[in-house]
């Protein structure tokens, strides 16, 4: 098995995406996590797309252990307390301020939980003249720069999927590991604190750099004129990426493909230098040959000479892809509650390995009486190991 993190238990106080990803991630590699939600609906996710299920909820919350506790009641926190007893890791997304006015302050959880990783996603940082804000993925993209960088200025409309958000939820399992295993070491919890902003320009540290050293003006077409990267509307209508990056045997090997050997002989092309200054002109040129043959035809010839391709596949065109099938990168589960799920198994692979079992996402309070029920019988603070194996055959 390749449960690397068996016999951790994460309290995971989570909504939406940044620390049920975090969550997730850790419940991957074989932690016990115990989502805590509200009795009232839980987890907005849950009810996103109506209803009480969405595919928001599923795509973030498998592997997990659900339990209802109102926090606003005094045995509420109290069975949250006794949770924190036998927990190594402490996960919330809330806005600074919550966990104090539940009696669980930075000083509090070190005296009390001295072992405890506590690890805290925010908007923008525990203080500050942003902090109280509201964050959101498309908030924290448009204030650290990352949306400058992907919007066009001229018409800007929101695209694509939750950047922020998701690599938020990354950097903070990133700091959860190294606090877990620095404890191992000195037997002492630490304090991580994760905020959207950050993690955002975290994420386009070349966007930075590249004006701080150089004063480039970035736009959505710097990275795409610099890695030499392109994408084409063959004669089909079907989509068609090329990524050159700097190798000069990628452009030779293009121009083979094309049969267009005079774009080396044009002034404006023949260097890497000048390839990434003139990208407009240069993308006019390939836009014009790629539109004449289908993509079939091109993707055949780039895979022969070794140039780097791949067809824009849309999400069905993923699923039924040959290299995702040999991988095996998606496993189905039957779901009482659900019927059958689709679910992506984690992108990594121990000793050529990832055969945690996958459990679909709980349902709303699912493991309530289960996991108060290890509580109770554990009055000392040391709780019964419940193997993954056995986690997927109760649920």
């Amino acid at each position: 098995m390749t449960e690397v993190l068996k016999g951790v238990r994460v309290v995971e106080l989570g909504t939406m995406i940044t620390a049920p990803l975090a969550g997730l991630m850790l419940a991957d590699l074989g932690a016990d996590v115990i989502k805590v939600e509200r009795p009232d609906g839980g987890d907005p996710f849950r009810s996103f797309r109506g209803g009480g299920d969405s595919p928001h909820f599923v795509a973030f919350n498998r592997n997990k252990r659900s339990v209802t506790l109102d926090l606003r009641s005094k045995e509420g926190l109290a069975d949250l307390n006794a949770l924190l007893a036998g927990a190594d890791v402490l996960l919330d997304n809330y806005r600074p301020g919550v966990m104090d006015r539940l009696g669980l302050d930075a000083e509090t959880i070190r005296t009390r939980y001295p072992r405890l990783i506590w690890c805290s996603i925010t908007g923008f940082g525990a203080d500050g003249p942003y902090s109280e804000r509201p964050a959101y993925d498309a908030v924290a993209g448009a204030l650290s720069g990352l949306a400058s960088v992907t919007l066009d200025r001229d018409k800007p409309v929101a695209s694509g999927p939750t950047v922020s958000d998701n690599v938020t939820g990354m950097y903070a399992a990133y700091g959860i590991l190294g606090a877990l295993y620095e404890r191992e070491k000195t037997g002492r919890g630490r304090r991580i604190e994760v905020n959207m902003l950050e993690a955002a320009m975290s994420f386009i540290p070349d966007a930075f750099a590249n004006h701080t050293l150089m004063q480039i003006d970035n736009h959505p077409r710097t990275r795409v004129a610099s890695s030499q990267s392109y994408a084409f509307r063959c004669a089909d209508g079907a989509l068609l990426a090329i990524h050159l990056s700097s190798p000069q045997k990628f452009w030779d090997s293009l121009l083979g493909v094309i049969e267009r050997p005079d774009l080396d002989r044009d002034e404006r092309f023949n260097s890497r230098v000048g390839r990434v200054r003139n990208y407009a002109e240069l993308e006019q040129e390939l836009v014009k040959v790629f539109a004449t043959k289908d993509r079939a035809h091109w993707m055949k010839r780039l895979e022969a000479a070794d140039v780097p391709f791949a067809p824009i596949q849309t999400i069905p065109e993923v699923l039924s892809d040959p290299q995702v099938q040999h991988l095996g990168s998606f496993a189905q589960e039957a779901d009482a509650a659900r019927g059958m799920l689709t679910m992506l198994k984690r992108p990594v692979l121990i000793d050529g390995k990832r055969d945690l079992p996958l459990t679909p996402p709980p349902t709303l309070g699912q493991h309530t009486a289960e996991v108060l029920a290890e509580l109770h019988a554990s009055k000392d603070g040391d709780r019964p190991a419940t193997p993954p194996q056995q986690r997927a055959e109760q649920r």
